[in-house]
C-alpha cells in the first residue's frame, strides 16, 4: 500500500519543475530519508509531497489509513529548516531582536504556542527530552536556535501525523539532545503508525531506523534505495577539495592597510548577563589573543550565541559589562561601527533575518557595510570583491538569483561569503555549515583553514559537531548551562 505515490509529475509552475518527471511512493512500513547536494532538488520535491507546488495533470495520490481523514493537512507535518529559525511569517524580526528584552512582551510564549490535548504521555516524553517545562515561560523571541528546534519538533509530534517530515533535524542540537531524539523518533516508529521522511544534507545523519533512501542530484529524483543498496554505493569523500588555485588566491590576498595593532582581540572580565531571573551567563573571565582560534562549545541554551552577541555590540547589555576588544574597553569613546569593520560574522540569527529577496550578491555585499539588507550604492569596486569571495565558496553562478530563491545550504554560503568579504581580523562564525551538504561542509572547512593561515586573523566558532571543527582549532572554551 502506498502511503503518498506521484507518478510522472511535472510541476504546474516551471520555476518549481524538476528536470524530469518525479516518480516517488512512500509505501506503508518504510521510513525514507532524501539525501542530496545543496540546491540539488530536495525542497522541490518535498514541497510538490505535501501538496505546495500542483502538478500538471496526475495529481498526488495519498491514502493514510488506518487514519479517517483523506486529508494531506491532517496527515502530513513538515518542518522545515527556516521553519526552526521561528515564527517569521508576519516579518516583525528584525536582526539583534533576540538580545533586545524590550520586545519580548510583544511576543508569545512557548506555553502559549503548545497545540493543546494529545497523547499526554508523549507530551511527557517530548517536555522531559527537550527539558521544555524550563522554556514553557520564555516567550518564543527569547530562544537559542537550539531551543528553537525543540520547540518545532515538539509541536510536530505533538500533532500526531500519519507522515512526519522533518529537514535536517538534527543540526543545531548537542549531542545529547542528537542521541536522544533518534532513540525517541526510532520508538516512534516501533510503537505507533508514524513514517518518516528526514531530508538530509549529509549521509552521515541517516539514523538505524531508516528503511530507504531517495537521492536527489541535479534535480532529478532518483530510484529510491534500500539503506543496504544505498551504503554500498556511498561515494569516496576527500578530506580537503578546496583545489589548489582557490588555496593560493586566499593565501596571496593582499594584507589590509587598516588592520588594528592589537594584542588582545577579545577581553572578556566578570561578565554577567542576565533577562529577569533568569541568569545566562555568570561571573565569565575570556581572553582571546591576535592569532588564536577558539572552538566555543556548550549545550543549547548554555549562553553561546548570548557571548558572541557581546563580542559583536549586538547584545544592549554589552555596555554594561567590563568588555575590550582589539585593545580597546568598550564605552571609551571608540564607535562600534570601526570595530565591526574588522569582524566577520554569520549565525542562525542572521540567517532569520535575511527575510527580504535580494540578489545574492546584495546579501554578500551587506557584509561591507554590517547590515542586514543592503541600503547603500555598492561601488563597482566593491562588487567586484563580492564576486571573487562568492567563486571562493563555489556561488559565483547565483550571483543574481533571488537570496529566498536559494535553498538553505545556497543561502548559508552567501551568508559565509559577506562573513568573509571584508577579509576581517576576526572571524566570529556561530554554527555556519548548518545545512551544507558533505562536499560544501569540507569546503567551508578548507576555507577556514587556509584564510587562517594569514597573519592578524582570530577565529571564534560554534558547533555541536565535533568533526566540523576545522584543523587550525588552537583553543576550546566549553559553557554549562546555568553556570
Amino acid at each position: 500500500m502506498s502511503i503518498i505515490r506521484i507518478t510522472e509529475g511535472i510541476a504546474r509552475h516551471p520555476l518549481h519543475r524538476m528536470k524530469q518527471p518525479i516518480n516517488f511512493s512512500l509505501e506503508a512500513g518504510e521510513h525514507l530519508a532524501i539525501i542530496g547536494s545543496n540546491g540539488g532538488g530536495k525542497s522541490e520535491l518535498v514541497n510538490t509531497l505535501i501538496g505546495k507546488y500542483p502538478l500538471l495533470m496526475n495529481n498526488v495520490e495519498y491514502d493514510f489509513s488506518p487514519r479517517t481523514s483523506t486529508m494531506a493537512f491532517d496527515n502530513i507535518r513538515y518542518m522545515a529548516f527556516r521553519d526552526t529559525y521561528g515564527d517569521t511569517a508576519e516579518g516583525s524580526y528584525y536582526y539583534q531582536q533576540r538580545w533586545n528584552s524590550q520586545d519580548a512582551d510583544i511576543y508569545p510564549t512557548v506555553a502559549e504556542l503548545m497545540p493543546e490535548g494529545g497523547d499526554p504521555e508523549m507530551r511527557s516524553k517530548l517536555y522531559t527530552l527537550f527539558g521544555i517545562e524550563e522554556l514553557l515561560p520564555k516567550t518564543s523571541i527569547l530562544l537559542s536556535s537550539g531551543e528553537m528546534r525543540k520547540f518545532h519538533l515538539t509541536k510536530a509530534l505533538l500533532g500526531n501525523p500519519r507522515v512526519l517530515i522533518l529537514d535536517n533535524p538534527f543540526i543545531g542540537l548537542d549531542a545529547d539532545t542528537r542521541s536522544q531524539l533518534r532513540h525517541l523518533l526510532e520508538n516512534l516508529t516501533n510503537e505507533s503508525d508514524l513514517q518518516l521522511i528526514l531530508v538530509l544534507s549529509k549521509a552521515e545523519d541517516i539514523p538505524n531506523f531508516i528503511t530507504h533512501v531517495l537521492l536527489i542530484e541535479d534535480m532529478v529524483c532518483g530510484a529510491k534505495l534500500t539503506i543496504g543498496e544505498y551504503r554500498e554505493k556511498q561515494p569516496f569523500h576527500p578530506s580537503h577539495v578546496l583545489d589548489e588555485k582557490k588555496r593560493k588566491m586566499l593565501l596571496e590576498l593582499p594584507i589590509r592597510t587598516d588592520d588594528i595593532e592589537a594584542e588582545r582581540i577579545v577581553d572578556l572580565h566578570n561578565v554577567s548577563i542576565q533577562y529577569g531571573s533568569r541568569t545566562i551567563l555568570q561571573s565569565l573571565d575570556w581572553t582571546v589573543h591576535n592569532g588564536e582560534r577558539w572552538a566555543l562549545s556548550g549545550e543549547n541554551g548554555a549562553g553561546k550565541s548570548t557571548l558572541l552577541s557581546l563580542v559583536c555590540a549586538d547584545n544592549p547589555q554589552s555596555y554594561a559589562c567590563d568588555i575590550t576588544l582589539f585593545d580597546r574597553r568598550r564605552g571609551t569613546g571608540e564607535s562600534i561601527w570601526e570595530i565591526k569593520k574588522h569582524i566577520g560574522y554569520v549565525s542562525p540569527e542572521m540567517h532569520r533575518a535575511y527575510l527580504k529577496n535580494l540578489p545574492a550578491i546584495d546579501i554578500v555585499a551587506s557584509g561591507l557595510h554590517d547590515s542586514v539588507g543592503l541600503y547603500r550604492r555598492t561601488k563597482p569596486e566593491q562588487l567586484e570583491v563580492c564576486e571573487w569571495w562568492m567563486k571562493i565558496f563555489g556561488i559565483a553562478h547565483l550571483l543574481d538569483r533571488d537570496f529566498l530563491t536559494l535553498s538553505s545550504g545556497e543561502q548559508r554560503l552567501c551568508l559565509l561569503a559577506r562573513a568573509f568579504v571584508k577579509d576581517p581580523q576576526l572571524l566570529i562564525l556561530d554554527e555556519p555549515l548548518h545545512g551544507l551538504d558533505t562536499h560544501n561542509g569540507q569546503m567551508v572547512k578548507d576555507i577556514i583553514d587556509t584564510f587562517c593561515l594569514r597573519p592578524n586573523k582570530t577565529l571564534i566558532m560554534v558547533s555541536h559537531y565535533e568533526e566540523e571543527l576545522p584543523s587550525c582549532i588552537t583553543h576550546r572554551l566549553h559553557l554549562k548551562k546555568h553556570r
